[in-house]
């Protein structure tokens, strides 16, 4: 306990316990375990705030009893536990217990919804890992106890958020869920929920879950849910990626299944569904098809001059220019300051100082530098290695860099867009190139392009805007 719970020794209050077990009918259980505290506290000084009552509120896996710690003989802690011959034998045996007194009872629901939650778990968890991490935050875990607009009270482990409770009342509630009020307050999904708090969740037809959600929550049944929801949106992606690729296929005169998996290999994929998604997204170019020769139902890739390098490298280098100043170079290529070169940062991945980079020499349009976790970075890697040129960063922090941030949060009242842009212009002194915003019902999400000299002037900017109240998710967008 000293390590897990990060307490001293003194303040371990359970070192001594005394277990009392009474035998009476159901109907009277909750009234006794209260006489019997009574009668022990008359004796004994109780530490208040050391009170367990889980005889009126069952733990979610169904442990009642009522716990209290006493200043014993000696001055010495001890745990007190009261509870029925009933809720001792649930304690001691778990689950297996519920069946005993299955129909005798009109409290062993609580049973019930928790087979039910992990029913939910298994059919949605495709996952082994992922299913008994779920699993474990479902057993293990201390509780909240939350309310409902009507009064009713949900269970859920402590550290649960407000996107939690919207999964905890029903997947379809949590899908929708736009923006969240907790006690009448309008706070972020990510809000962490207090024992007594009371909770309202608005929903929009139009909203869908992101992958950004999984960082909100910690409940197996919200994962999961979220996860199955990402994995279908996909698979509709999917779908239409494909139908994209068969009619272009189609327009070519070609097979679909003659060529599908040398596609797949061609645009650096590794299955089938990622090349589809890929599509579906717009990350990947079906325009280069058009370079590919036919040979009856096939696409042949053409042969390529494989110019070395170094051939290639020397097409790129700038002719001089005297009636400009050349600016402080921002990186080396092959070990060569890049102003020595016509080069530009792409916008597929727009890398900023302190990014891993690479060059690649492209036909007509000069040297791009790319980042390494660049989407496009396998493909170019497997298929045009003699194109690529080793690049760092210079030392000099004088160029700036675009850098698009994507930011979603829950509209606190007047003002948060204000404050948004106060804190990157004003307070941090930054330019921004441009800012685009959508939302309803109290929830929004936008992009913000800006220019910044590194990648730790970015971490600030992120740190910074993620600090502003309403905001519940910044991350550099990856295109």
């Amino acid at each position: 306990k000293i390590k897990t719970k990060q307490v001293t020794f003194e303040e371990i209050y359970d070192l001594f316990a005394v277990r009392i077990i009474i035998n009476v009918p159901e109907e009277q259980e909750k009234s006794l375990c209260w006489q019997v505290y009574s009668v022990i506290t008359d004796v004994y000084t109780p530490i208040p705030e050391r009170l367990k009552d889980w005889v009126t509120n069952p733990k979610s896996n169904g442990y009642e009893s009522l716990h209290t710690t006493i200043v014993g003989p000696q001055g010495k802690f001890v745990e007190v536990q009261i509870r029925s011959e009933r809720m001792d034998d649930i304690a001691e045996r778990g689950y297996a217990a519920h069946w005993k007194y299955k129909g005798q009872t009109n409290k062993i629901n609580v049973y019930d919804r928790w087979l039910d939650s992990i029913r939910d778990l298994l059919d949605s968890s495709t996952d082994t890992l992922e299913f008994i991490s779920d699993f474990k935050t479902n057993l293990f875990k201390e509780e909240v106890y939350v309310f409902t607009p009507n009064g009713d009270m949900r269970i859920l482990p402590k550290g649960a958020t407000a996107l939690d409770f919207a999964f905890d009342i029903h997947s379809d509630i949590g899908y929708k869920a736009v923006a969240i009020k907790v006690n009448n307050n309008l706070v972020p999904m990510g809000y962490k929920l207090n024992n007594g708090d009371k909770i309202t969740v608005t929903t929009s037809k139009s909203q869908k879950p992101n992958e950004n959600w999984l960082k909100l929550v910690i409940t197996g049944k919200a994962k999961a849910k979220i996860r199955s929801a990402m994995k279908e949106e996909k698979r509709k992606m999917g779908e239409f990626g494909k139908e994209t690729l068969e009619r272009k296929l189609k327009n070519l005169k070609v097979s679909y299944d003659e060529n599908i998996d040398m596609l797949v290999k061609y645009f650096g994929f590794q299955s089938r569904p990622d090349l589809f998604f890929a599509i579906a997204t717009e990350k990947v170019d079906l325009g280069r098809l058009k370079t590919f020769d036919i040979e009856g139902p096939k696409l042949i890739q053409k042969e390529e001059k494989k110019t070395s390098t170094i051939e290639l490298l020397a097409e790129t280098i700038k002719l001089p220019n005297t009636t400009k100043q050349s600016s402080p170079t921002s990186v080396y290529i092959n070990g060569e300051p890049g102003d020595k070169f016509n080069y530009s940062f792409a916008s597929c991945c727009n890398p900023v100082l302190g990014d891993d980079i690479f060059g690649f020499i492209t036909t007509g349009s000069g040297l791009k530098i790319h980042r390494t976790s660049c989407t496009n970075a396998n493909h170019l890697m497997a298929n045009y290695g003699y194109r690529i040129v080793q690049t760092e960063w210079a030392s000099s922090e004088q160029s700036e860099f675009v850098a698009e941030l994507s930011i979603v949060g829950v509209d606190t009242g007047p003002g948060t867009i204000k404050k948004i842009i106060n804190e990157i212009s004003e307070n941090l002194g930054l330019n921004i190139r441009s800012f685009n915003i959508s939302g309803e019902e109290g929830y929004f999400e936008g992009r913000i392009s800006i220019y910044i000299k590194n990648k730790n002037q970015l971490a600030i900017v992120t740190l910074r805007l993620k600090q502003i109240e309403g905001i519940t998710s910044v991350t550099r967008v990856e295109k």
